[in-house]
């Protein structure tokens, strides 16, 4: 037993050192009122503000044609690619819809009260702009191999997009920043936390302290990382088959639980909504007043959603279609579900069961407390979901990465096999590290590839909305018809 817990030790000190010399560089902050202020946050924002209104509110006027094109409404047979709209969103669908809307909720609510709610769903809402933007040019700019083997996301839309513009010099080095940062996010947002909640969750449900599994947190991320490998070994084709299944009954199952536990105390419905937007402008909430609350909101919506971080594109590049802003649209739906409806559901569970109050309680042993306040056994669905939605994420995270490291070392057979290899080494990390270590690092990763992505966006805006405006013209002139 001191063993395990030595080593459980030995790999969070080795790692915490990196992981606070990282988040101290990229969540640099400036005091407004005594709160701390992280510039990526703000960067992240004021993209999605930027596209919001550079390309009209697409997010709200073809909102509609979003959901045809994900049924199938507007597909070709011919089109290249590896996997349909569906299939595509899907993947994407299940790296952002993970355990930061169970437990980052969570945490936003702990840190930002009730009000985080709103400013979440704020955020998620200009997001759906920045997403569209990043999966149009990723599908754009895609690399489709003799075999039908497709690369893309903002490696390439920078290296090729900016040389097209002038900027090859600097494309490359954005590129190459870009597939760095991503590679740390697959290992940290997209691995090492998703297994850090799911083992806190089984210690949580077999015991706590007590349980035998308290004292051999690495077994469980050895468990997880043979289930993750198990299904990475076979590309994306592979992850996108068990995706479409997973993800719509993990959502499925998640809001029917949710709804629930919001239905069975109908009655408190209007004060939960009054307390989420009186504590979004109240400048006495928790956190430093409104801009705390705000700041707090936008962080954790911006981390569960990854609208701007430009990990999704990598996965809608994959996509069978010759018109890529057909992906762009079908993307946005993302922070959408992500974000406006499970992150709201996740929250309002916390609030209207009042488990928010709870003192010692965060991240995934908050929204626990707060299913079983309701009926005794919920926690067990929460479980479930938990588990879920973390191995529905490890396994798209990868591709990501994989993507990310065959652009900086090669594609081969064997060098996917290395990372693949390191990929799950890191399951078993988290597992044993502190949640605020993994949470801090997470970020740090996440955040530190918008850095270069919306970088990208900003100079390739001008040919992004000339492309929206000729697609939009062959659907509206009937150019490009709808299927019955």
């Amino acid at each position: 037993m001191e063993e395990t817990q030595s080593l459980d030790a030995a790999i969070n000190a080795f790692i915490s050192p990196v992981s606070d010399f990282i988040t101290s560089i990229i969540f640099y902050s400036f005091s407004v009122s005594g709160v701390d202020v992280p510039l990526i946050v703000l960067w992240l924002i004021t993209a999605g503000l930027f596209f919001f209104f550079y390309l009209k509110a697409i997010n709200i006027t073809r909102l509609g044609l979003a959901i045809n094109i994900v049924r199938g409404k507007y597909d070709d047979p011919d089109s290249k690619g590896e996997v349909n709209h569906f299939q595509a969103l899907a993947t994407a669908l299940s790296g952002t819809v993970g355990l930061g809307n169970i437990s980052g909720v969570a945490v936003a609510i702990s840190l930002g009260g009730p009000g985080a709610t709103f400013w979440m769903i704020v955020a998620g809402f200009f997001g759906m702009m920045t997403k569209f933007a990043e999966c149009t040019l990723g599908v754009k700019y895609r690399q489709v191999s003799a075999d039908g083997v497709v690369s893309g996301g903002p490696m390439y839309f920078l290296r090729d997009g900016l040389k097209a513009k002038g900027f090859p010099v600097l494309g490359k080095v954005l590129a190459v920043l870009f597939a760095v940062m991503c590679i740390g996010g697959a290992l940290g947002g997209g691995n090492m936390f998703q297994s850090n909640q799911v083992t806190a969750q089984l210690v949580a449900e077999t015991g706590g302290s007590a349980s035998w599994f308290y004292n051999n947190l690495w077994i469980v991320g050895v468990i997880l990382s043979l289930l993750v490998g198990s299904v990475i070994i076979g590309g994306i084709k592979s992850i996108a088959n068990v995706t479409e299944k997973v993800v719509p009954f993990m959502c499925a199952l998640y809001v029917a639980a949710c709804l629930y536990i919001i239905f069975a105390a109908w009655d408190k419905i209007p004060e939960t909504f009054m307390l989420i937007i009186n504590g979004a402008f109240n400048a006495e909430a928790m956190y430093g007043g409104v801009l705390g609350v705000l700041i707090t909101g936008f962080r954790r919506a911006s981390f569960s959603n990854e609208a701007g971080v430009g990990s999704a594109s990598i996965a809608h590049a994959a996509v069978k279609t010759k018109e890529p802003v057909t992906e762009g649209l079908v993307s946005l739906l993302e922070p959408f579900l992500d974000t406006i409806v499970i992150c709201t559901m996740t929250a309002v569970v916390i609030v209207i069961t009042g488990a928010y109050h709870e003192v010692g309680k965060d991240g995934i042993t908050l929204t626990s407390h707060a299913f079983a306040t309701t009926v005794s056994w919920f926690h067990y669905i929460l479980s479930i979901s938990v588990f879920l939605f973390a191995f529905a994420t490890m396994i798209s995270w990868s591709y990501y990465g994989l993507k990310s490291w065959g652009y900086l070392f090669g594609a081969g057979k064997v060098s996917e096999l290395i990372y693949k290899i390191i990929y799950c080494f890191f399951i078993v990390v988290g597992s044993s590290m502190s949640l605020t270590k993994v949470v801090d690092f997470s970020d740090a990763m996440i955040f530190s590839m918008s850095i270069f992505n919306i970088i990208g966006l900003y100079l390739l805006a001008g040919e992004l909305k000339q492309d929206m405006n000729q697609f939009l013209h062959k659907i509206d002139t009937g150019i490009i018809k709808k299927h019955n």
